[in-house]
């Protein structure tokens, strides 16, 4: 009995070994070919292409329940219903290919779709446009062999790029962004007319975004996006558009996130979002706005990364491709499917004239008359092709048993009402078109350009660029933290933290800064904040660290060894190894410091040195001024201030910056200013000096030169201050209808100062910082009986004295005006024309003339000797624009030889 039981368990065992590894490879490439990862051919994985061959097939021009749609494509998907009803939500939120009603849920604020049975949906017309076509699509069966399905969408436009996908499949994921409408289709049309290209994307969130290193979409890439983020005043900021991948429910947690960690100050948040992202941000006192924006970016979810991995099923197997790529082989492709159709369309064409032919002679020559006699089924066929055998060498093609069958078909009311004329204007039709359609096959490409044109003229409007491309500055997180910590020291025993707050109180600091501590034998070092952490006995100075400050600026006396001499040095900590301490002498034994400042803008103090009494010591204290020692590196020995010991060192006098003034440049690319040499230079800033921004609105902004400063898109001037220079502006006044001119000069205030006036018509046409501006004014022609136009200069100077920035100004002329430029001021050409004569200049036939510098100075020095400037009258030749003056003050003045007869070169013009 043992034995039949142990031969029974022998029989039933199975063998493992291998089953994991094959069941596990078939289920791995299962859900990559069948689940996550789209097709490239139409862009779509597995269960969005079933739904919209459901959608296909019940489409009658109404709305069908999504729960029906969803039973519908279950017919072909066999992952259940929750399954297809995300995914159908996720593809009518993106407005391309399906036609929604009802509440499907918002993007913007996260809130899900209502349920299947109250929501409908149908097909766009932009979908049954590009997606669909019977003739050119590919069948397989279901899953369960009942019903066929597509194996792809014939889809003529790039859908993948378009809509993006996200999937997480086994060993590999797939994640291609979003990119525009209108932009894909121009791409395409610049990849047939073999045009390079440059492909980003762009999000239905909107936001500023970094594709810098966008890596065109290959694994590797990153993308940074970030909010676009307003300032409404100094106490409020207000976020408009939120970065992809997140919505304004998860943004908000996160700000609420670093506000309780003390990484931002924030007194309230108001969600007033809508069809519109508005969050209102409202700042603690004393919060500076453009800091909290940059904290914002650095530490909340106001700033994403977002890691491309355009990876696609090409020929049945995965691939990593670029998005350029993508685009290629989907333009490629939908040339093919509209050759395809094409194609088939003229062959239908052809089988249209080919029976009209047929009917046609069948009709006229009376064959039908002929078969009454016929007794037999075969008879009657060969009755029928007897009586075409004369016309068969015009036809295409052989004339089959099916094409006379059909003749046979025909009723005898059609025969007795057949008009030839009418026929004769039908076939004609058809052979007109098979003309285009053999001409759109011979002209390919042209052909598929007019379809992508076709579809931006037709589906481009509403789908511009959301998202503004932009290049990104790195935010440090220590420079823009909130202050939510202080910090604490104990000198004597040689802690420091944010938990000794019965010690002596040092400064305000935040949780990520780093600590650097100096102590009284030349060393230091820096570490990071702690709630309490050891640093060394007999500490001089402790503060917050900032890495690459060269402006703090450390001045030291220290006495080198027992009995050493006494050195001064100056110098400044750049970058340093957190917790390695660092030694400032030459690190002898008995080395002490006696004395140290640590000065924040460089300044250098007079000190006065006592030194200790001693036989034949005539001087017992000197003066010495740190502005006289040159900053150094931290490692410098310094110079020797003494060879006789001191007894103590006092400040005579408090010193001030040795550092030069801050060079500031402006970079339009990322609206910030900066100390790094990037984009265009501003000058050179010190003490309170000030940078004015005058923005395209009129309104005139003060800032500071803080390099965390925000700059508004709408910025169109920035310069530095200067209170003893006298601004010009032109203005269109939409409360008086005219334009208006005014001369002020700039005042510091907290307030902004709208220099237009606060008319919502009102706009700023000019800006002069010339201090003798000329403004020409290109009327309309007020009177058709006049030829000429009437067009006037004005000298800025003498049209109006200086007023305040407040004030209306005065209005430029009556009349309707074309045009108003800028012309070159009256003391710039001045020097021109008294300086040297240019090295290169153009005769009237447009060709160079090169000047020998001996004839140069010969000329100059003859035009010394000549008479006064002459006067002669304005010719329209001396600018771009026809001038009409009247007035003689408006003169030309010249200056040439009387000898020269008819030679203008070298002449200038001034107006």
């Amino acid at each position: 009995m043992e034995n039949d039981n142990q031969q029974t368990q022998e029989s039933t065992t199975l063998q493992l070994s291998g089953m994991y590894q094959n069941w596990f490879l078939d289920y791995a490439s299962y859900v990559i070919l069948e689940r996550a990862v789209p097709e490239i051919e139409d862009g779509v994985k597995p269960v969005q292409r079933r739904i919209l061959h459901a959608l296909f097939e019940l489409d009658d021009g109404r709305y069908n329940k999504v729960a029906n749609l969803v039973g519908h494509t279950m017919k072909y998907h066999p992952h259940g219903d929750a399954s297809i009803g995300d995914a159908m939500v996720q593809l009518g939120q993106k407005e391309l290919m399906i036609d929604t009603q009802g509440n499907w849920g918002n993007i913007l604020t996260g809130d899900g779709a209502a349920a299947p049975r109250y929501i409908e949906a149908r097909l766009s017309k932009f979908a049954k446009e590009v997606g669909f076509n019977p003739k050119t699509t590919e069948w397989k069966l279901s899953y369960d062999g009942r019903n066929k399905e597509p194996v792809t969408l014939p889809v003529k436009f790039p859908l993948l790029l378009a809509q993006g996908v996200e999937g997480i499949a086994v060993g590999l994921a797939s994640k291609i962004l979003p990119h525009n409408f209108i932009e894909l289709l121009e791409a395409s049309i610049k990849i047939l007319r073999n045009e390079t290209f440059e492909l980003f994307p762009d999000f239905p969130t909107g936001g500023f975004a970094d594709f810098s290193r966008y890596n065109d979409g290959l694994r590797g890439g990153k993308v940074r996006i970030r909010a676009k983020i307003e300032k409404i005043d100094k106490k409020t900021l207000a976020i408009t558009e939120i970065p992809f991948g997140t919505n304004t429910s998860s943004l908000i947690e996160s700000i609420i996130a670093a506000n309780d960690k003390g990484k931002i100050k924030v007194k309230k948040i108001d969600d007033n979002t809508a069809a519109e992202v508005e969050i209102l941000i409202h700042l603690s006192p004393n919060v500076s706005p453009d800091k909290t924006i940059d904290a914002l970016y650095a530490f909340t979810n106001c700033e994403m990364s977002i890691s491309p991995n355009a990876c696609i099923i090409k020929e049945g197997k995965p691939a990593f491709v670029g998005v350029s790529e993508i685009l290629y082989h989907n333009t490629n492709h939908t040339v093919e499917l509209l050759k395809m159709e094409l194609e088939i369309r003229k062959n239908e064409l052809l089988e249209q004239i080919l029976f009209s032919s047929l009917v046609k002679i069948f009709i006229e020559n009376r064959i039908y008359r002929k078969i009454e006699k016929c007794t037999t089924w075969e008879s009657v066929i060969e009755t029928i092709d007897e009586g075409l055998e004369p016309f068969k060498p015009s036809f295409y093609r052989e004339i089959t048993r099916d094409d006379i069958i059909k003749l046979t078909e025909i009723r005898i009311k059609r025969i007795s009402k057949y008009d030839a004329l009418k026929a004769d204007e039908i076939m004609k039709g058809y052979e007109d078109e098979l003309k285009g359609v053999d001409y759109n096959l011979d002209n390919l490409i042209d052909y598929a350009i007019q379809w992508y044109e076709h579809l931006l003229k037709k589906y481009s409007e509403g789908r511009e660029r959301k998202t503004e491309i932009r290049n990104f500055d790195n935010i440090e997180a220590t420079r823009v933290v909130a202050a939510n910590a202080k910090l604490y020291v104990n000198r004597e025993e040689g802690f420091l933290g944010t938990a000794l707050k019965k010690d002596e109180f040092v400064t305000e600091c935040s949780d990520i800064d780093d600590i650097i501590v100096f102590r009284d034998d030349g060393t230091f070092k820096v570490v990071k904040v702690a709630d309490k952490v050891y640093v060394g006995e007999n500490i001089l100075h402790i503060d917050v660290f900032k890495k690459n400050d060269d402006r703090t600026v450390y001045n030291m006396v220290y006495a080198d060894g027992r009995g050493g001499n006494v050195y001064v040095k100056r110098f400044s900590v750049l970058g340093v190894t957190r917790d390695k301490e660092y030694n400032l002498t030459p690190g002898k034994q008995g080395t002490r410091v006696l004395y140290f400042t640590a000065n924040p803008n460089g300044e250098a103090e007079i000190i006065k040195v006592h030194l200790r009494p001693k036989a034949r010591l005539k001087v017992q204290s000197f003066e010495f001024d740190f502005s006289d020692l040159a900053i150094k590196g931290r490692g410098s020995k310094g110079n020797i201030l003494t060879k006789h010991a001191v007894r103590k060192i006092n400040i005579k006098e408090e010193g001030v910056s040795t550092l030069g003034a801050i060079d500031i440049w402006y970079d339009d690319t990322v609206n910030r200013i900066n100390v790094d040499e990037r984009g265009r230079y501003i000058g050179a800033f010190s003490s309170d000096e000030k940078i004015i921004a005058i923005h395209e609105n009129g309104l005139c902004k003060v800032h500071g030169y803080d390099v965390t400063t925000h700059f508004n898109d709408n910025l169109k001037h920035i310069f530095k201050h200067d209170p003893d220079k006298t601004y010009t502006i032109v203005y269109y006044n939409g409360e008086k209808e005219s334009y208006y001119l005014k001369r002020f000069p700039i005042e510091l205030s907290d307030n902004d100062v709208n220099l237009i006036g606060d008319h919502e018509n009102s706009k700023l046409v000019l800006f002069i910082e010339d201090t003798e501006p000329r403004i020409a004014l290109i009327h309309s022609d007020v009177d058709s009986s006049r030829a000429a136009q009437y067009d006037e200069m004005v000298l800025a100077n003498e049209f109006i004295d200086v007023k305040s920035a407040k004030a209306k100004g005065k209005r430029l002329t009556t009349h309707d005006l074309d045009d108003i430029r800028l012309l070159d001021s009256w003391h710039k050409e001045k020097e021109i024309i008294e300086g040297d004569v240019p090295d290169t200049e153009v005769n009237e036939s447009g060709h160079k003339v090169e000047h020998d510098p001996e004839s140069q100075e010969e000329t100059k020095n003859n035009s010394r000797k000549e008479e006064p400037l002459k006067t002669e009258e304005v010719t329209p030749e001396s600018q771009d624009i026809e001038l009409d003056l009247t007035n003689k003050d408006d003169i030309e003045i010249t200056d040439q030889d009387d000898d020269k007869e008819g030679d203008s070169e070298g002449q200038m013009q001034l107006f």
